[in-house]
């Protein structure tokens, strides 16, 4: 029995588009991220979607809302999708973000596996937390297709858990905004990811 999950990083924002930090703030999709969704509903018509499980914050339920309307299917929020927990950074341009806290923001482009700052989130964390999520969800719904609707931070350390890459390897993965990967849990193979 085979059970697929796309993941997908939500449609793009102001904040993608400028350069700012989002975090956990609640900003809301661009003009342009609304299409793109509404590209992505397309596509995944006809795939058998019967839920999509999304992060809490604006623009991932947005992005959901936008599929799942197009889809007809039911949506879940789910707070292990939630992206990054780096609170003072939240809001921020990353210029902004290198002239006020000084090597955090080198060692993150640097290091990110390595980012660890007294308060924050590390991607190890995320990890954790985003598998323990997907493990449940294949768990949940044996055989059928799911939806994943998250932040790049998670779609990044999905595909290098399953990819079974170690998290060092964090920049190396591209994913743009509303792009989709598949994860496909066959009862006899394991995980495949289709990126």
């Amino acid at each position: 029995m085979k059970t697929t999950i796309y993941l997908i990083r939500h449609g793009l924002t102001a904040a993608n588009k400028n350069d700012v930090f989002a975090g956990r703030t609640q900003e809301p999709l661009h003009p342009e991220g609304a299409a793109q969704m509404a590209n992505v509903g397309r596509m995944l018509a006809g795939r058998g979607i019967g839920r999509i499980v999304c992060g809490p914050l604006a623009r991932t339920r947005q992005s959901a809302g936008i599929v799942g309307e197009m889809l007809g299917v039911p949506i879940v929020t789910e707070e292990s999708l939630n992206e990054i927990n780096i609170p003072h950074w939240d809001g921020l341009t990353k210029e902004a973000i290198r002239a006020r806290f000084g090597p955090e923001y080198p060692t993150w482009l640097a290091d990110p596996a390595g980012f660890s700052v007294e308060g924050c989130e590390t991607i190890g964390a995320v990890q954790g937390r985003a598998v323990a999520c997907v493990e449940s969800l294949f768990r949940e719904y044996p055989g059928q297709n799911l939806l994943v609707v998250t932040h790049l931070i998670v779609v990044r350390a999905l595909l290098l858990h399953y990819l079974a890459r170690p998290l060092g390897d964090f920049r190396a993965i591209k994913v743009g905004n509303a792009q989709v990967a598949r994860l496909v849990r066959d009862d006899f193979a394991g995980v495949t990811v289709e990126f």
